[in-house]
């Protein structure tokens, strides 16, 4: 079925086309056309602009769902809510946990990825286990540990490869030589809650990492003796940064700082979320560890860490032109393109292409979200 979205603006991976007609056939992208036959049907979102829909690549929960669940009902849940945050994929994301657990996780994940109905499982994403207590966040140093090969063969088979991104410590032992390992198996490699030198991750660079997890937060932090982790994430090219822009988790001064010295086109935005994402303030669990929700934070119970975001990511693109540190173009890239690119989605996801799954959100001036659509097919619109 052949029909046309039109609006003011389209943002394409790297140019901004102004008024026109995106043509929609069969629920993929087509040509973007000045004009279009008589006759045609015609989607009008004239005053708007329309943007691939949204990917984000590091997200424990929503709306009281929880990829530790390890249900398929809560990846549907997911599925379904984050339509409403302008999300169109994600990559569940798990906790440290038991070597079992994370397991059981993986077979869940992929015997259900293909089946949701909403925004689209892409992979999954391990937060963990081979951090340092050190930096342990909201995270249970009970089950922390050195990488182990072997583990991640068993993920690998039990995800049917649906396990595409593990975040390690480099200062762990056998670090570098796991990077590697994970790599050649087309697992990207994330360095975060660490300790670890600069000189410790410039070497788990060079085995083959390449995305830093929420940069800042849960690292060594930058010093003129010591570089640090934030160092290297400054410095290291050719690396993605991950970013949590809520305003709690990182001043926006220093999210301004690190899109100047790694360019926009090298972070990602995340959320972080965990399961109470979309709901009202109250108690929630983070894995095993509860958590108070106020004031759009969640922290833990205990000691007072934060534990995830409550962000949603059609807010982050929001904020980051709010706050005046993007351009709308880059906001939006910072949540698609990017975050695609940095797991190697990008020929899925992501971006406006034709022959690419017409999934995208309808933004206004304001960039706030209007609707997201799925194949071609209106999903959620705002009330």
């Amino acid at each position: 079925m052949l029909k046309y979205i039109k609006a003011d603006q389209f943002f394409y991976p790297y140019e901004v086309k102004g008024k026109g007609f995106l043509e929609i056939n069969d629920g993929f992208f087509g040509k973007w056309q000045s004009k279009v036959p008589a006759g045609a049907e015609i989607i009008d979102y004239s005053g708007y602009a329309l943007a691939p829909g949204l990917v984000d690549t590091h997200i424990h929960g929503y709306a009281g769902a929880d990829t530790m669940d390890n249900s398929q009902e809560s990846l549907e849940a997911m599925s379904q809510a984050l339509l409403a945050a302008g999300v169109t994929s994600f990559m569940p994301t798990a906790l440290t946990a038991p070597f079992e657990e994370l397991r059981a996780i993986c077979q869940t994940a992929a015997s259900f990825a293909g089946q949701e109905s909403g925004a689209h499982i892409q992979g999954l994403y391990f937060e963990g286990p081979y951090f340092s207590e050190t930096y342990k966040g909201a995270q249970n140093p009970a089950y922390m540990r050195n990488p182990n090969c072997q583990e991640l063969d068993d993920w690998l088979k039990a995800s049917q490869g649906l396990l595409k991104k593990i975040a390690i410590a480099p200062e762990r032992e056998g670090s570098q030589l796991f990077t590697a390992y994970a790599k050649a198996k087309g697992v990207r490699v994330a360095l975060g809650h660490s300790d670890a030198t600069y000189q410790q991750a410039v070497e788990a660079a060079q085995a083959g990492a390449s995305i830093w997890v929420h940069a800042y937060n849960g690292m060594r932090s930058l010093n003129h003796r010591e570089p640090g982790m934030v160092g290297a994430v400054y410095q290291l090219p050719n690396t993605y940064a991950e970013l949590i822009c809520d305003g709690h988790h990182v001043h926006p001064q220093a999210c301004h700082i690190l899109m100047k010295q790694k360019g926009h086109d090298h972070v990602a935005l995340i959320t972080d979320c965990m399961s109470a994402g979309g709901l009202a303030d109250g108690d929630y669990m983070l894995g095993e560890l509860p958590v108070v929700v106020a004031d759009g934070t969640a922290r833990l119970k205990e000691g007072g860490n934060l534990a995830g975001s409550v962000l949603e990511l059609k807010d982050a693109v929001k904020n980051v032109v709010d706050w005046g540190i993007a351009t709308k173009a880059q906001a939006v890239h910072m949540a698609t393109l990017i975050p695609a690119l940095s797991v190697g989605l990008d020929d899925v996801c992501g971006q406006i292409k034709e022959g690419h799954a017409a999934d995208f959100i309808i933004l206004d001036p304001a960039m706030n979200l209007q609707a997201t659509y799925l194949a071609g097919e209106k999903s959620y619109e705002t009330r």
